[in-house]
């Protein structure tokens, strides 16, 4: 993805920082928007991904893993429930009431040598429709 961190105005002197920049960077006149996946029709439960980690992993014991994404929904996100097998870490749902929520919940490791820990993650949006769940599978080593 690419920012522009500066604006350019035509006919202003940029300098040989402000040239290397507008190289750097491309053209001034538009910046790239984060996108997200379409959220799909109304009337379906709210999309969840798990962009981090992006795949199922290995991780070491110790330091805690924060496991993030989002859920959205074009009639709003209600609930977001996050569900965790073989872990010790548990986590109260979470109401959004947005049309996009974003996520990111520590996953205990320490202690933890050994363990297969599974993270469910799933929305309800404000029709009452469920959405589909994100899964990631942690093994700890």
């Amino acid at each position: 993805m690419k920012t522009s961190w500066f604006r350019c105005v035509p006919g202003a002197p940029l300098g040989v920082v402000g040239a290397a920049l507008t190289l750097a960077t491309g053209s001034c006149t538009e910046r790239d928007r984060l996108t997200f996946p379409d959220p799909g029709p109304p009337g379906e439960g709210p999309r969840t991904t798990i962009d981090r980690p992006t795949a199922d992993t290995t991780v070491p014991a110790g330091p805690g893993v924060i496991v993030t994404g989002y859920t959205r929904d074009p009639d709003g996100v209600d609930t977001v429930y996050f569900e965790t097998e073989g872990g010790v870490s548990t986590f109260p749902p979470f109401v959004g009431q947005r049309d996009s929520v974003r996520f990111g919940i520590p996953i205990t490791t320490s202690g933890q040598s050994g363990a297969i820990i599974t993270v469910r993650v799933f929305g309800t949006d404000r029709l009452g429709n469920r959405g589909d769940t994100a899964t990631r599978v942690l093994t700890v080593q």
